[in-house]
């Protein structure tokens, strides 16, 4: 029994160019920082990737790929999806119960989309989740700042309490992986 690391669609589309996320540097390097921590705790890390038939995110396309300073191993765990939520239609439930998970840690892109709803979806799975508040990212969206989103989407999902166990915001540096 024990927490994995959920990195959320840390893609070149959402991390290059004119449509990269708010500071996507800085949230890599955090989720560096975390999933080197998990690794060496024994916990295993697992790359979420969004993909689409075509556009951006095409299964295999340049943005598709994972970003450029993610640090990888070859021993971590890949789940493809295509749409927000890391467990609808994958084989995410499958792996984590393959592999005795009981709890989470989540971070990435986007917090008001997929961080958003996978947590959410998580939550009514049973899991507890541990937010990485400083591990997940998004876009301004016309009406709000991304860092105010963030920000938002973090005090939103540590607030709900139907599911019974409960999401809980955490810095990269607090994030705990015990067995």
């Amino acid at each position: 029994m024990g927490v994995a690391l959920l990195v959320i669609d840390v893609q070149r589309a959402l991390c290059e160019g004119e449509s990269a996320t708010f500071e996507p540097d800085r949230v890599i390097e955090r989720i560096n920082a975390v999933a080197a921590r998990a690794r060496a705790a024994g916990a295993p890390v697992v790359f979420v990737q969004h993909e689409t038939a075509d556009g951006d995110f095409r299964h295999g396309g340049e943005g598709w790929q994972l970003a450029r300073g993610l640090e990888v191993r070859p021993d971590d765990v890949f789940v493809r999806k295509t749409a927000t939520d890391s467990f609808h239609r994958t084989e995410l439930a499958a792996v984590l119960e393959r592999l005795g998970i009981t709890r989470l840690a989540v971070c990435g892109m986007q917090s008001d989309f997929c961080v958003d709803t996978t947590t959410r979806r998580a939550l009514a799975l049973g899991y507890p989740v541990q937010l990485i508040a400083d591990g997940h990212t998004t876009f301004d969206n016309g009406v709000l700042p991304a860092a105010l989103i963030t920000r938002h989407h973090t005090a939103t999902l540590t607030n709900i309490t139907s599911f019974g166990v409960r999401a809980v915001a955490v810095t990269a540096a607090e994030v705990v992986f015990d067995r």
